[in-house]
């Protein structure tokens, strides 16, 4: 059975034609046969076929086509099969005159003279009139656009085949016919030009060459290109080199990879940058096994008609397993060679030969592919001078003098994303294997971390050693053996090998700042940490950060801010392990010091009346943070590395700063509504203090971890936490302080009674050691919970005692925390101005620290006072920002609460 879709659409089994029904059963047959093979969704399939016009019912229209298409093709044993996602049209892809089409141009590309001229004369052929004649949709028109451009680029090449054979017998009737319809397609002049002159009609030539020229400038303002002058100069002077041709073509680029799937928004870069009309250097970068080659050779094929007068290709060897780059006068001889110049006529001398060089290919539309380039220096040479040519340019250096200089564009290939990875992976072993083991495959992806050729081992190996992907997952779970199990049993399928290769490019300053940020617990690391962890100032360590960076070895993500591969950080880790142990321990210690430094600091801007705590000197200096702003965005940009450096203090036994960690953490996470880390790092720093056997430390840590239960609901063990923390108290002021704490944990139950004894008993021991500002904050408490009993009479007091106490202090915490007890009795008095007032000035006061769990709750109470006051635009405004608030810190049962208050606000 064949699809004939170059034409009028029909399909024959045989020589006979099968009626395939009406115009729009046509295009589904269209739509279908264009992917043939492939998985059509109904959604594609609609846009196809009708475009922005599709009528009511359409997926039912689209069965009844379907339906009717099965029958017509059943007589050739072709079926159209339903698979997850859509439909295939099962059928060989061969049977389709546009693959075939594709496929004779894709040999031609590589053919001899000869034989690249049958190939393309047998590609013409197929072609009947108009591709889908009668059929008209937005898609339909743009494939038939983008076929007719390929057929004239076609029919082009195909002329120039004939000229170099010197088969331009019969070729002027052809080309003036042409020239008719296209006449300001200066390549086609250049043919019409070169077969009239080899015909004796130089005049006419010359007459031809004037009429172009005339109507360029008259109609688009603009003289004829480089090649057609040089075209009209030969003719003029009797050239002999427009006699016929004899200088080979060179076609010299690798097949392209059998596999490979996205890059789409890379590719579009590619097609925009040649087609600007200047001269292109493109410069592909990214680390090893991301598949900068394989983008390079699938664009070049892709777009091979573009460069009719030949690709060139080298492979400079920059990163190669013997560590000799390519000189750069080796593949400028080997380009000479391809371009056909006579040996006896190559200068000796490097910049002689370069220059020569230059020349032959000027004029040329030709494709150069410089594949995995050391530096900007290996590839200069190998530029050409002028602009109908391409450039790509791969290397793992981000080649900056090359884009700075000489105008590249810059294509950095990042990792492929889930659907990317699962489709590539798909497309190596069968979308059969992939769905029986749908689970394991999740895990591969996840652990290959979206690397094309880590994906590509280990389909090699799941097809070559038959195992299942549970045991090739098994194998890759293990970090200490991930690099070991990514080895497909060559050098260029062993993705350790792969890494070393650039690592080995590497001085020895920066390959030592590569090791040790194998040893970085966290997802990332910002300068200031880096320099600590290397033990450099922060300049000197910015120059290496750049090195690895040009190196593709991390990436900046952020301003001033450093992340690795999953992979290559494994890579990096195996480095670090090759240093001795107390290099390693040392850089470590100088991480966690300065993260403790930093951390403490930090919260002594955001809670500068806290209650301090000893640090053993820095081993090197803290982060300078400006004022409790800067302190906010450190701790945000840093909480994951904090949380991941205190987990790997505990796993090295350094219990003294795993303890002093959670309590630097301690206000960032009280202010976010961050409960849950809390509560984790306080369970870590209360094994750590038990190690440590301090009698103070044990109950800090305690009491500490029986706050962060209490923000979890998780009273029954807070209570127990709290009253450990009070019996091992031994100073009056963790007495008062775990009073605090246990005031606020039966505050939490409801307890209020309870709650006040422990806030008087607090009030007492504060007032007694002079610590006004946490007086200031129990007398609150006192009042709180007065107000929560319905004695609205007795909280007054003490909360307007509260205020004034933090504003004498300038405690702005507190004074928020007074304002909002205060709003909460003007509320319930029935006062609702003053609430608005104290709960719009404490909300304020917590939006500027940055206390957005405060914030929220202050919100959620507001809004209710302008419910209840008949404001339900200004509730409803409240408690929308009082939900995303609640949403963010992750507060399910306060978020489900405000959602269930909006829900009569919204209708």
């Amino acid at each position: 059975m064949e699809f004939l879709l170059l034409g009028r659409v029909e399909v024959r089994v045989d020589g006979a034609v099968v009626d395939v029904g009406p115009a729009r059963q046509r295009c589904v047959l269209v739509a279908l046969s264009a992917d043939v093979g492939q998985v059509v969704s109904g959604d594609q399939l609609v846009d196809r076929v009708w475009g922005d016009r599709v009528p009511h019912r359409a997926r039912g229209t689209l069965r009844s086509y379907l339906f009717r298409l099965r029958q017509a093709l059943a007589v050739g044993g072709v079926g159209i099969v339903r698979r997850s996602g859509g439909y295939v049209l099962d059928a060989d892809p061969f049977s389709v005159d546009l693959n075939r089409f594709g496929d004779l141009l894709a040999q031609a590309r590589t053919a001899t003279d000869d034989r690249a001229l049958a190939l393309t004369d047998e590609a013409l052929r197929l072609w009947r009139g108009e591709a889908f004649a009668g059929l008209d949709t937005p898609w339909v028109n743009d494939l038939r656009d983008d076929l007719e451009a390929r057929r004239v680029a076609t029919e082009l090449d195909h002329t120039d085949l004939r000229l170099r054979l010197g088969r331009h017998a019969g070729l002027v009737a052809e080309l003036t016919s042409r020239v008719a319809t296209r006449p300001l397609d200066e390549r086609l002049a250049g043919q019409l030009m070169l077969a009239l002159y080899r015909e004796g009609r130089q005049a006419d030539a010359l007459a031809c060459y004037q009429r172009i020229r005339r109507q360029l400038v008259e109609e688009i303002g603009a003289e004829p290109g480089q090649a057609l002058r040089e075209v009209h100069r030969g003719i003029v002077c009797c050239d002999p080199k427009l006699d016929v041709a004899s200088t080979p073509v060179p076609r010299q680029l690798p097949a392209p990879p059998g596999v490979f799937t996205g890059r789409t928004r890379e590719l579009a870069e590619l097609d925009a940058a040649v087609g600007r009309g200047t001269a292109v250097i493109s410069a592909v970068g990214g680390i090893g096994g991301v598949g900068k080659t394989w983008l390079a050779l699938h664009w070049a094929h892709r777009n091979v008609e573009r460069f009719p007068d030949g690709q060139l290709y080298v492979n400079l060897r920059g990163f190669d397993p013997s560590g000799t780059p390519t000189p750069a006068t080796m593949a400028v001889r080997g380009f000479l060679d391809a371009l056909g110049v006579d040996s006896a006529s190559i200068p000796v001398d490097p910049d002689a030969q370069a220059a020569l060089y230059r020349s032959v290919i000027a004029g040329k539309r030709a494709l150069v592919v410089l594949d995995n380039a050391r530096d900007t220096e290996q590839v200069v040479p190998l530029l050409p001078g002028t602009a109908t040519c391409a450039v790509i340019v791969t290397s793992r250096h981000r080649l900056g003098a090359l884009v700075a200089t000489h105008g590249a564009l810059p294509v950095n290939l990042d990792v492929l994303d889930a659907t990317e990875s699962r489709h590539l992976l798909t497309a190596h072993l069968g979308a059969e294997r992939i769905a029986a083991e749908p689970d394991e495959v999740a895990e591969l992806l996840d652990l290959c971390a979206g690397l094309p050729l880590a994906i590509g081992i280990v389909a090699a190996r799941a097809a070559l050693s038959g195992l299942p992907l549970r045991a090739l997952a098994e194998e890759l779970h293990d970090t200490s053996t991930r690099l070991d199990a990514l080895d497909a049993g060559e050098l260029t399928a062993n993705l350790r090998a792969v890494f070393s290769w650039s690592y080995r490019a590497l001085d020895p300053d920066t390959a030592d700042m590569f090791a040790v940020l194998g040893l970085v617990p966290g997802p990332d690391i910002g300068l200031p940490a880096a320099a600590a962890l290397a033990g450099v100032p922060p300049a000197r360590a910015q120059v290496l950060l750049n090195h690895l960076e040009r190196a593709s070895l991390i990436q900046r993500h952020a301003p001033g801010r450093y992340r690795m591969h999953e992979l290559v950080r494994l890579h990096a880790a195996e480095e670090a392990c090759r240093r001795a142990a107390d290099v390693r321990d040392a850089a470590s210690l100088r991480l966690v010091e300065f993260y403790i430094h930093t951390a403490y600091a930090g919260d002594r801007l955001l809670a500068p009346h806290r209650t301090p705590i000893t640090l053993p000197p820095p081993g090197c200096p803290p982060q300078n943070l400006a004022d409790a702003a800067a302190a906010m965005a450190w701790f945000d940009a840093e909480h994951a590395n904090l949380l991941a450096v205190q987990r790997a203090a505990a796993e090295q036994g350094r219990h003294g700063h795993v303890w002093r960690l959670a309590w630097a953490l301690s206000t960032f996470h009280r202010l976010q509504g961050h409960a849950r880390d809390a509560f984790e790092v306080w369970s870590a720093a209360v094994r750590a203090a038990d190690q440590l056997g301090d009698v103070g430390v044990r109950s800090l840590a305690y009491r500490f971890l029986g706050v962060a239960c209490v923000r979890l609901g998780r009273h029954e063990e807070a209570a127990s936490r709290l009253d450990w923390s009070l019996a091992l108290a031994e100073k009056p002021l963790d007495q008062a302080h775990t009073h605090r704490f246990l005031s606020l944990a039966w505050e939490k139950r409801e307890d209020y009674r309870r709650a006040i004894e422990h806030a008087d008993q607090a009030v007492l021991l504060f007032r007694d050691l002079g610590e006004s500002v946490w007086e200031a904050d129990m007398l609150n408490s006192v009042g709180w919970c007065a107000a929560l009993l319905g004695d609205y009479e007795r909280a007054y007091a003490p909360c307007l005692a509260s205020l004034s106490l933090c504003r004498r202090h300038q405690d702005t915490e507190g004074e928020a925390a007074a304002l909002d007890s205060l709003g909460y009795i003007a509320h319930r008095t029935g006062r609702h101005s003053s609430a608005v007032d104290y709960f719009r000035s404490a909300a304020a006061v917590f939006r500027d620290l940055g206390y957005s769990a405060g914030e929220a709750e202050v919100l959620d109470r507001l809004g209710q006072v302008y419910a209840d006051d008949g404001q339900d635009g200004h509730a409803r405004d409240t408690w929308r920002r009082a939900l995303e608030l609640y949403q963010s810190q992750h507060r399910v049962t306060e978020a489900e609460r405000v959602r269930a208050r909006l829900a009569p606000l919204d209708g």
